[in-house]
């Protein structure tokens, strides 16, 4: 994943105001930016009542019997991948108590001072560091929260302007868990490969691993 040298991609994204001070004003509406025409909201796919619908349960794939060989459960990611396009995964082998010690830190990364925070805070060249990403005009409508955008893999991608930033321990436990969910990213698919045709599957693989390459959070 990192023996050739890399071109870092570098985008880019228009500066705006944090959702966190902004909240904090004594505001007596929220900024009309924010607000978004019923018409532009999100819309549910299904309506559901509170019947349960065992048909429309998302699926569940059990990895640790994937990753055995069993070949029911590779036809269950089969079938998710064909008639759902998405499952939700049990042991799965990250650590739990490693996600929540992440969960926690993040909170607490997020609740520093707004002068601490400007260290992390995005350029008008690149993405990353806390904000909003892909803001591209002016008159765009936003999201009322902020995101800390940050690439972690492959190491040649990172921005050495930030993660050296992170405290240590924070630092640690991003790291840790995106190794995790990477391992995890990848032996997903190298198990529905087994489904495919040979030539499908080599083009499956590549087209995985390149966008394997890189993790962002």
């Amino acid at each position: 994943m990192e023996g050739g040298a890399q071109t870092r991609t570098q985008l880019k994204s228009i500066l705006v105001p944090s959702v966190q001070e902004l909240a904090k004003e004594s505001l007596e509406k929220v900024p009309d930016r924010y607000i978004r025409p019923f018409d532009d909201q999100d819309r549910p796919i299904l309506l559901l009542d509170d019947r349960v619908h065992d048909d429309l349960q998302v699926p569940i794939v059990d990895m640790e019997a994937l990753l055995s060989g069993d070949g029911q459960e590779l036809q269950k990611l089969h079938l998710a991948c064909q008639e759902w396009g998405f499952f939700q995964v049990i042991n799965h082998g990250v650590d739990s108590s490693l996600v929540e010690k992440f969960k926690r830190e993040t909170q607490e990364f997020f609740n520093l001072p707004m002068e601490e925070k400007k260290r992390y805070w995005q350029t008008p060249t690149d993405v990353e560091g806390f904000g909003q990403a892909f803001v591209v005009s002016e008159q765009q409508k936003l999201d009322w929260a902020d995101l800390f955008y940050l690439t972690t893999l492959p190491k040649t991608q990172r921005l050495p302007r930030l993660l050296p930033l992170f405290p240590l321990p924070y630092r640690s436990s991003l790291l840790s868990l995106c190794l995790s969910l990477f391992f995890l990213a990848t032996a997903t698919p190298a198990s529905l490969s087994i489904k495919c045709r040979s030539q499908a599957k080599h083009n499956f693989l590549v087209t995985f691993e390149n966008f394997m390459k890189q993790l962002s959070v």
